[in-house]
């Protein structure tokens, strides 16, 4: 992602449905941090959360990627995806998720990968268990002054 591409993410991460499992939309500024933050992980970790772009028209669906998470202290590589709300239940997430799966285990050669879940996200809950994924532990984030339990999902690299 670039900065090109803030008007679009405004369109999902300032949309409060599309933002239920972090309990509120992003301001301007939460935004822009957002894209600062990605962009300094590809500058750091050499990848990031990139634009999920359909491919018929050029049209910004969302972003799907990998980001190094904690998860009850330890460092994992984490598959994540958050789509504009007009592109749910299409296909879209699993497509990009399989993608980022396997440029982790072929490209990155990382033994794992993960999905982080707030446990009231059933949609993407579901992504990760067609992702191949299974819950391995539960974690609660405070975020917001808001106590948000989350499910880790995993899948082993077969090569590993």
């Amino acid at each position: 992602m670039t900065a090109a591409d803030v008007p679009a993410l405004r369109k999902t991460l300032q949309d409060q449905t599309a933002m239920y499992a972090y309990a509120h939309a992003f301001t301007d500024a939460e935004v822009d941090a957002w894209l600062a933050n990605n962009l300094r992980r590809y500058r750091e970790d050499g990848f990031g959360l990139w634009a999920v772009i359909r491919q018929a028209d050029d049209q910004f669906v969302g972003q799907c990627g990998l980001t190094m998470q904690d998860f009850a202290g330890q460092r994992v590589v984490e598959i994540g995806y958050l789509l504009q709300r007009d592109y749910w239940h299409q296909g879209y997430a699993i497509e990009a998720a399989r993608g980022a799966k396997e440029y982790a285990f072929n490209e990155l050669h990382v033994p794992e990968v993960w999905s982080i879940i707030r446990d009231n996200n059933l949609a993407s809950m579901n992504v990760a268990i067609r992702n191949g994924m299974l819950v391995r532990g539960k974690i609660v984030k405070h975020y917001y002054g808001i106590d948000m339990p989350h499910f880790g999902f995993v899948v082993a690299n077969p090569q590993a």
